[in-house]
Protein backbone atom coordinates (compact mmCIF):
# COMPACT_ATOMS: atom_id res chain seq x y z
CA UNK A 1 0.00 0.00 0.00
CA UNK A 2 1.22 3.50 -0.87
CA UNK A 3 0.93 6.67 1.19
CA UNK A 4 -0.10 9.76 -0.71
CA UNK A 5 -0.46 13.36 0.47
CA UNK A 6 -2.72 15.66 -1.52
CA UNK A 7 -3.50 19.37 -1.30
CA UNK A 8 -7.02 20.43 -2.25
CA UNK A 9 -7.86 24.02 -3.09
CA UNK A 10 -10.92 25.93 -4.32
CA UNK A 11 -11.92 29.57 -4.71
CA UNK A 12 -15.04 29.51 -6.91
CA UNK A 13 -18.66 28.84 -5.94
CA UNK A 14 -19.61 26.93 -2.79
CA UNK A 15 -16.06 26.24 -1.63
CA UNK A 16 -16.95 23.93 1.28
CA UNK A 17 -19.18 21.87 -1.00
CA UNK A 18 -16.40 21.72 -3.63
CA UNK A 19 -14.00 20.24 -1.06
CA UNK A 20 -16.59 17.69 0.11
CA UNK A 21 -17.26 16.65 -3.50
CA UNK A 22 -13.53 16.30 -4.22
CA UNK A 23 -13.07 14.15 -1.09
CA UNK A 24 -15.91 11.86 -2.23
CA UNK A 25 -14.32 11.46 -5.67
CA UNK A 26 -10.89 10.79 -4.16
CA UNK A 27 -12.38 8.11 -1.91
CA UNK A 28 -14.12 6.50 -4.89
CA UNK A 29 -11.34 6.86 -7.48
CA UNK A 30 -7.98 6.93 -5.67
CA UNK A 31 -8.02 5.37 -2.20
CA UNK A 32 -8.95 5.60 1.47
CA UNK A 33 -8.51 8.90 3.29
CA UNK A 34 -6.61 8.11 6.48
CA UNK A 35 -6.07 11.69 7.72
CA UNK A 36 -7.49 15.09 6.87
CA UNK A 37 -6.44 18.52 8.09
CA UNK A 38 -8.84 21.25 9.05
CA UNK A 39 -10.00 23.46 6.21
CA UNK A 40 -8.06 26.72 5.97
CA UNK A 41 -8.90 30.03 4.37
CA UNK A 42 -5.91 31.47 2.52
CA UNK A 43 -5.17 34.45 0.37
CA UNK A 44 -4.58 33.76 -3.32
CA UNK A 45 -0.94 32.90 -4.01
CA UNK A 46 0.86 33.78 -7.24
CA UNK A 47 -2.06 35.66 -8.81
CA UNK A 48 -3.50 37.70 -5.98
CA UNK A 49 -6.38 39.56 -7.69
CA UNK A 50 -8.94 36.84 -7.00
CA UNK A 51 -11.09 35.46 -4.18
CA UNK A 52 -9.47 33.69 -1.22
CA UNK A 53 -9.05 29.92 -1.33
CA UNK A 54 -10.14 27.14 0.96
CA UNK A 55 -7.36 24.57 1.28
CA UNK A 56 -7.06 21.19 2.93
CA UNK A 57 -4.37 18.49 3.03
CA UNK A 58 -5.28 14.82 3.16
CA UNK A 59 -3.38 11.56 3.49
CA UNK A 60 -4.59 8.75 1.26
CA UNK A 61 -3.66 5.08 1.21
CA UNK A 62 -3.75 3.72 -2.32
CA UNK A 63 -2.65 0.84 -4.51
CA UNK A 64 -2.39 3.14 -7.53
CA UNK A 65 0.85 4.29 -9.15
CA UNK A 66 1.69 8.02 -9.35
CA UNK A 67 0.81 8.18 -13.05
CA UNK A 68 -2.60 6.57 -12.43
CA UNK A 69 -3.19 8.93 -9.50
CA UNK A 70 -2.41 11.94 -11.71
CA UNK A 71 -4.82 10.64 -14.36
CA UNK A 72 -7.53 10.16 -11.70
CA UNK A 73 -6.91 13.68 -10.34
CA UNK A 74 -7.28 15.24 -13.79
CA UNK A 75 -10.50 13.25 -14.29
CA UNK A 76 -11.90 14.44 -10.93
CA UNK A 77 -11.00 18.06 -11.70
CA UNK A 78 -12.68 17.79 -15.12
CA UNK A 79 -15.82 16.14 -13.67
CA UNK A 80 -16.08 18.97 -11.17
CA UNK A 81 -15.87 21.57 -13.94
CA UNK A 82 -12.32 22.82 -13.70
CA UNK A 83 -11.18 24.81 -16.72
CA UNK A 84 -7.45 25.47 -17.01
CA UNK A 85 -7.08 29.06 -18.20
CA UNK A 86 -3.79 30.40 -16.93
CA UNK A 87 -1.30 29.55 -14.21
CA UNK A 88 -2.62 30.30 -10.69
CA UNK A 89 -6.02 31.40 -12.00
CA UNK A 90 -9.24 30.88 -10.04
CA UNK A 91 -10.56 27.34 -9.98
CA UNK A 92 -13.44 25.26 -8.76
CA UNK A 93 -10.97 22.61 -7.59
CA UNK A 94 -7.25 22.03 -7.68
CA UNK A 95 -5.69 18.81 -6.43
CA UNK A 96 -1.91 18.66 -6.09
CA UNK A 97 0.21 15.64 -5.26
CA UNK A 98 2.54 16.66 -2.44
CA UNK A 99 4.22 13.34 -1.62
CA UNK A 100 4.04 9.74 -2.76
CA UNK A 101 5.69 7.51 -0.14
CA UNK A 102 9.21 8.94 0.14
CA UNK A 103 9.79 8.80 -3.60
CA UNK A 104 11.37 11.43 -5.82
CA UNK A 105 9.75 11.48 -9.26
CA UNK A 106 10.76 13.86 -12.03
CA UNK A 107 8.83 13.46 -15.26
CA UNK A 108 7.60 15.94 -17.85
CA UNK A 109 4.10 16.19 -16.35
CA UNK A 110 4.72 14.95 -12.81
CA UNK A 111 7.13 16.11 -10.11
CA UNK A 112 7.03 14.57 -6.64
CA UNK A 113 7.52 15.97 -4.07
CA UNK A 114 5.61 19.00 -5.29
CA UNK A 115 8.27 21.54 -6.34
CA UNK A 116 6.56 24.50 -4.60
CA UNK A 117 5.54 22.70 -1.40
CA UNK A 118 8.23 24.24 0.81
CA UNK A 119 7.43 27.79 -0.35
CA UNK A 120 3.75 27.84 0.56
CA UNK A 121 2.28 28.31 4.03
CA UNK A 122 -1.16 27.31 2.71
CA UNK A 123 0.34 23.88 2.08
CA UNK A 124 2.69 23.59 5.03
CA UNK A 125 0.25 24.63 7.77
CA UNK A 126 -2.39 21.97 7.01
CA UNK A 127 0.34 19.42 6.25
CA UNK A 128 2.00 20.13 9.60
CA UNK A 129 -1.33 19.45 11.31
CA UNK A 130 -1.49 15.85 10.03
CA UNK A 131 2.19 15.05 9.34
CA UNK A 132 4.50 17.35 11.36
CA UNK A 133 7.43 14.93 11.29
CA UNK A 134 7.10 13.86 7.66
CA UNK A 135 10.49 14.35 6.03
CA UNK A 136 10.90 15.96 2.60
CA UNK A 137 12.96 13.44 0.59
CA UNK A 138 14.94 16.11 -1.28
CA UNK A 139 15.41 18.84 1.33
CA UNK A 140 15.68 16.34 4.22
CA UNK A 141 13.64 18.57 6.54
CA UNK A 142 10.45 17.78 8.43
CA UNK A 143 7.21 19.60 7.67
CA UNK A 144 7.62 21.67 10.85
CA UNK A 145 11.16 22.71 9.83
CA UNK A 146 9.96 23.59 6.33
CA UNK A 147 7.24 25.75 7.88
CA UNK A 148 9.77 27.40 10.19
CA UNK A 149 11.99 28.37 7.23
CA UNK A 150 9.12 29.30 4.87
CA UNK A 151 9.26 32.95 3.77
CA UNK A 152 5.65 33.10 2.56
CA UNK A 153 3.66 35.43 4.81
CA UNK A 154 0.16 35.07 3.32
CA UNK A 155 -2.45 34.60 6.07
CA UNK A 156 -3.67 31.03 6.59
CA UNK A 157 -6.59 30.71 9.00
CA UNK A 158 -8.58 27.63 10.03
CA UNK A 159 -12.32 27.90 9.44
CA UNK A 160 -15.16 26.36 11.45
Amino acid sequence: MNTLYLLLGTNIGDKKSNLREALAYILADIGDISKASKVYSTGAWGKTDQDDFLNQVICVTTKKSPSKILKAIHSIEKKMGRVRKEKWSERIIDIDILYFNDEIIVQKDLKIPHPELHKRRFTLIPLSEIAPDLRHPVLNLTTLKLLFYCEDMLPVQPID
